[in-house]
């Protein structure tokens, strides 16, 4: 009988310990799913919609980037990048990890522990590692200069205040296709910010900002740092170079 006693004490304990941790952040999930949960809009596909994007390349000096041989940046403080953009090929790192990732042909990609290189079983899975961290991270330094990629939609979209927004969604490629982004701009047609509904995302339109901008060696307007809500995206130090 103290054995039950002490098994359902005990249980109880646990079951408290569970909501105490697990309540705050339900609630906590679900203020933010109704502050911020918006559904996807809908637009108009077409020349006007294509036009919106073409202006958004010009005022970041597309044909720089096009021409850039050379980008360099650090995610978050966390994942390094050499992306040798001309070549097809990116030095991914992180932790003492580092993959020469081959993006056309991922199965030639190298894998190195440190400075001794890595053949092992798990070798696939950190090819696979690198080429998800690569299609994430790279994607907030490029994405303007990626609306016109095969597999993409572009729609025009009125804004409740009546302003032009760019809806692009991805059909096809990258790591999860389906995503969509709602571009924003500036008074010259820069982009400011985009919301986003992605499958990594519970709550659909968050909004992030493109704000901080610079113009690299090569010509290229790319991205230092974002914000999402409360936290800081940092870009590392960019560079982009032609050689």
């Amino acid at each position: 009988m103290a054995k039950k006693s002490k098994l359902k004490k005990t249980l109880k304990i646990i079951g408290g310990i569970i909501v105490f941790l697990t309540l705050p952040s339900l609630l906590f999930f679900g203020f933010m799913y109704l502050k911020y949960n918006e559904d996807l809009p809908t637009g108009q596909q077409g020349q006007a919609a294509d036009q919106l994007a073409t202006q958004m390349l010009q005022s970041l000096n597309e044909e720089a980037y096009l021409n850039t041989d050379y980008l360099e940046w650090t995610f978050k403080g966390r994942h390094h990048y050499k992306w040798y953009k001309s070549e097809k090929t990116c030095e991914v790192s992180w932790d003492e990890m580092t993959v020469i990732l081959d993006l056309e042909k991922r199965d030639n990609s190298k894998v190195f522990a440190g400075q001794q290189e890595y053949n092992g079983k798990e070798k696939h899975d950190y090819i696979l590692k690198a080429e998800n961290y690569f299609n994430n991270d790279a994607f907030w330094l490029v994405a303007p200069y990626k609306v016109f990629d095969i597999g993409t939609e572009r729609r025009l979209v009125k804004t409740e205040d009546n302003k032009n927004a760019l809806l692009v969604t991805y059909t096809s490629g990258g790591t999860t296709p389906g995503d969509s982004y709602l571009w924003h701009f500036d008074d010259t047609g820069k982009p400011k910010s985009y919301q986003m509904w992605v499958d990594i995302l519970p709550i659909g339109g968050l909004e992030a900002t493109w704000d901080n901008w610079i113009t690299t060696e090569s010509g290229a307007l790319l991205p230092t740092s974002h914000k999402l809500l409360v936290f800081d995206l940092e870009m590392g130090d960019v560079r982009g170079l032609s050689f």
